[in-house]
């Protein structure tokens, strides 16, 4: 496994190297959430997006990354562009020190484990970058997770009044 703490080699400088923008949203915490991946490559752009009926904004922003990373075909040099500081300080600095303890009293636990199955074979540098801050790549992202979760939250809403015309 491969971790942003990785020194370029021969390898890794053979990869392509692939920015990700990433963001979560939750209507409220919890509540109805949405995600967003943005993955960029000599200029093509592939957006993965989806939500859930009840989750944190935490686990959507980490969702964006995993659900991201699952659309790669071959290992990378990735560029991860978040603005949660939870995901990129985790990826970074923390996650390293999760493993060896047997990611005790970790919120999230199996988002991060599934997270490094998805990493395996890719370099991930996390950059964090200030949300709502004129970023057009995270604006983009950050706009399209609402969409997500408030089209989550409409279709809880029409479930519950199909539920109440029985």
């Amino acid at each position: 496994m491969t971790l942003s703490t990785t020194k370029p080699n021969k390898e890794t400088q053979m990869q392509k190297t692939i920015q990700i923008h990433t963001d979560g949203s939750c209507l409220s915490n919890p509540g109805a959430g949405g995600y967003c991946g943005i993955l960029l490559y000599k200029g093509v752009e592939k957006i993965i997006k989806g939500s859930h009926p009840l989750t944190t904004n935490n686990r959507m922003e980490l969702t964006a990354v995993i659900e991201s990373l699952k659309a790669l075909k071959e290992p990378c040099n990735v560029e991860l562009f978040s603005d949660s500081k939870y995901v990129c300080e985790s990826i970074n600095k923390w996650l390293p020190n999760w493993v060896e303890k047997k990611f005790a009293k970790v919120k999230n636990e199996e988002l991060w484990r599934e997270y490094l199955r998805v990493a395996q074979g890719h370099r991930i540098e996390a950059i964090w970058v200030k949300g709502h801050n004129g970023n057009m790549m995270n604006e983009k992202c950050d706009k399209i997770a609402r969409e997500e979760a408030q089209r989550e939250s409409q279709k809880q809403a029409q479930k519950e009044i199909k539920n109440l015309q029985k």
